[in-house]
């Protein structure tokens, strides 16, 4: 019998933890006079997300026997018989993503004990992860497409918050600003999509949107031969590529590693970049609609998953590898998205989830340990200092490159078998960039390992990087003038003060406080076997029966279960398929190039530098961007300012009226002299027009 989900519960699971963000940020700062303390502001934002997290088990609990909610709780307003309300969806996807976003953002909110005890900002900062939190939850609990666009701006507000948490640190204004104005673009194509769909369905409810797709699918958009819900779907993806990084709308990424390390895992594990995969996953029975659409997002998918993971290679900061990681994942995500494997994207977004909060908050861990030094190159050898770290971010690297039994695996796996069965336009470069990207993967998440745990002791010597130690220099591939760039950008400055990071000479790393790797050890388990219990329900059961939607001409998935005879088995075929080759190949390479031979990636450094410096640019995407879009703006902004305001405003409208007066004054002013007899000529003059217009003449016609 299935249980029966209860509103009022569902309700505190949001509010919950925006309780505790409104104790912690009005009375824990200088807004109402640092009421309240440090404890009190991280006791009751964790007890806040704590509750939310027990409460999203429960419901999940619920949902496995059968229960669902779809239910309005609250109407706002009603305007020409559209309404506007607050309601909660709950079936198995919201169910997942309310325990995946409470059980990350716990973990979060516990380890930033530790890592932000010394900043003056610690109340303000768990208000805004408890925002963040709260944010998400309605996003994902929502039931309408109102609701979806409030939690989906939300969490682009907290974000800009949140990366530009130093507001004194000059490239963490720059990087919140970034983030705030590429995910404007992707927002605008949102707002159009739901408009679209707002105008020809006449409701924003999910359901009553979903029921009507038959009649949406037979329109066009007025004007042209394009499908109505062609262009819908393409609209709402545009959003999904603002929040979930896709290329060319990326770039916002990278730059907001300028925020704390907890926000940078909270941001890219859980919860924002993950809600254009999951809004994509929601609305499958729309995008079941158009093979054009899911051909748009196979290959923009395939380009990110690649292309940015080629990015990762060449990175000194060890948040940023992390960081690109997430950009070639969240590609893959995409990827199965326009395979119309969309329970695959989700369960890859799940595992993911774990084990890229895990890298991320060890890598905060390795900045604590190395005294907030976060290059790469002057690392080494911290395995045995930071065990704890250690093995937790081998567990995490691990998944993360798709080991057979981890977590990783299985979804990786599923997403590539996925793009292997289907038969959209672009699969053949979808198939090579995902096959590709396993190496790839494999070698930059472990170039990262080896530099940071293993190998030489690069630690507390004075300008490590650019001395003479060949392996140092030469085991990045990096010349000093690239580190030098980044210094000046405060990369290696996790926490936005001027003064020099890092180990003193003769000084030791050392484990970071148990508030710090307790999350570490409670992220590591699901990392390594969350995808063995979860694949065969997730994707061959019924756990997303009725929730996500797949054509039938769209047999993908059909393939799969036809082929998958239990978890066991499928990590044991696993050991004889190209991507554990591959992927064993990478770790081989960064093995080999960073601890045995650093004179190799020197040799391609020498030889292949075009490659490096275009890598180095990032694509050059964003002096493109800086020059195209910004530049074209400042151009458009100037002949607005020449034309519009000083030429037509200033000049003709403003300055020429009131040229117009004076001339006319001057003209009016002639008649003013002062002078009787000429007042009484102008007398004279004004009584005889009278006569002349108003006294009847004889008419002489006959």
């Amino acid at each position: 019998m299935a249980g029966q989900l209860n509103p009022n519960l569902l309700l505190i699971v949001p509010l919950a933890p925006l309780a505790g963000s409104m104790i912690a940020g009005l009375f824990g700062t200088k807004f109402f006079g640092n009421i309240i303390g440090r404890k009190t502001s991280h006791t009751v934002t964790i007890l806040g997300v704590l509750i939310a997290f027990i409460l999203s088990l429960h419901t999940m609990s619920l949902v496995l026997d059968g229960a669902t909610f779809n239910e309005n709780l609250y109407t706002w307003m009603t305007v020409a018989g559209i309404k506007l309300e607050v309601g909660f969806l709950v079936d198995s996807l919201t169910a997942m993503m309310m325990c995946v976003v409470t059980f990350v953002s716990l973990m979060v909110h516990i380890y930033t004990i530790g890592y932000m005890k010394d900043d003056e900002g610690y109340n303000r900062f768990f208000s805004y992860i408890s925002l963040f939190t709260f944010a998400m939850l309605m996003l994902v609990m929502s039931n309408n497409f109102l609701q979806l666009f409030f939690g989906w701006e939300a969490v682009g507000l907290v974000s800009y918050l949140l990366i530009g948490f130093w507001y004194t640190k000059p490239t963490a204004i720059f990087a919140n600003m970034k983030a705030f104005l590429v995910n404007r673009v992707g927002d605008f194509g949102f707002i159009l999509g739901i408009g679209l769909l707002l105008a020809y369905a006449g409701s924003m409810d999910y359901a009553e949107v979903f029921a009507k797709k038959e009649q949406l699918a037979t329109l066009t958009l007025p004007g042209t031969d394009w499908m109505l819900i062609t262009v819908a779907c393409i609209c709402l993806f545009i959003g999904a590529m603002g929040k979930s990084a896709q290329f060319p709308l990326h770039v916002w990424l990278p730059d907001s590693m300028e925020g704390p390390t907890p926000i940078s895992a909270l941001i890219h594990a859980a919860t924002m970049v993950t809600a254009g995969i999951f809004m994509v996953a929601r609305m499958s029975p729309l995008f079941e609609l158009s093979d054009t659409a899911l051909s748009f997002i196979l290959i923009i998918g395939s380009i990110t998953a690649l292309f940015m993971g080629f990015l990762g290679i060449i990175q000194n900061d060890i948040k940023r590898v992390v960081a690109y990681s997430t950009l070639s994942q969240l590609g893959y995500m995409t990827v199965a998205l326009g395979a119309s494997a969309y329970s695959v994207a989700v369960f890859h977004l799940m595992t993911h989830a774990f084990f890229k909060a895990l890298l991320f908050l060890a890598a905060g861990s390795v900045i604590i340990g190395m005294h907030h030094d976060q290059d790469i190159r002057n690392m080494g050898g911290l395995r045995k200092y930071m065990k704890i770290t250690w093995i937790t971010s081998l567990l995490g690297s691990l998944a993360l490159i798709g080991t057979p039994l981890f977590s990783g695996f299985y979804s990786k796996d599923s997403i590539i078998e996925a793009v292997h069965a289907t038969h959209i336009t672009g699969a053949g470069f979808a198939n090579f960039a995902v096959l590709a990207g396993v190496f790839v993967t494999a070698f930059y998440s472990f170039r990262m390992y080896f530099l940071v745990f293993h190998g030489e002791e690069r630690f507390g010597k004075a300008h490590a990087h650019h001395d003479d130690h060949a392996h140092a220099k030469v085991a990045d591939h990096h010349d000093a003038h690239s580190h030098d760039a980044h210094d000046a950008h405060g990369h290696d400055d996790d926490h936005g003060h001027d003064e020099h990071h890092g180990l003193a000479p003769g000084q030791k790393p050392h484990e970071s406080p148990w508030v710090v790797t307790l999350p570490l050890i409670l992220l590591a388990i699901p990392s390594v076997i969350i995808g063995y219990f979860a694949i065969e329900p997730m994707l061959h059961g019924d756990f997303f029966k009725g929730v996500i939607f797949v054509d039938p001409k769209h047999g993908g998935m059909d393939e799969l279960s036809e082929i998958f005879h239990g978890a066991m088995a499928m990590a044991l075929h696993g050991l004889q398929t190209a991507p554990f080759w591959l992927a064993v190949g990478g770790v081989a390479a960064a093995y080999y190039c960073y601890l045995v031979n650093p004179r190799v990636p020197a040799w391609f450094y020498k030889n292949f530098r075009a490659i490096h410096t275009l890598l180095d640019n990032k694509y050059y995407m964003d002096k493109f961007n800086d020059f195209f879009w910004a530049g074209g703006a400042r151009l458009l902004g100037g002949g607005l300012s020449r034309v519009g305001d000083k030429t037509l405003i200033d000049g003709l409208i403003v300055n020429g009226s009131a040229k117009v007066v004076g001339w006319f004054s001057r003209i009016v002013r002639t008649f003013q002299t002062g002078y009787i007899y000429h007042y009484a000529f102008v007398m004279i003059l004004g009584v005889l027009g009278f006569l002349i217009y108003f006294l009847p003449f004889p008419s002489f016609a006959q």
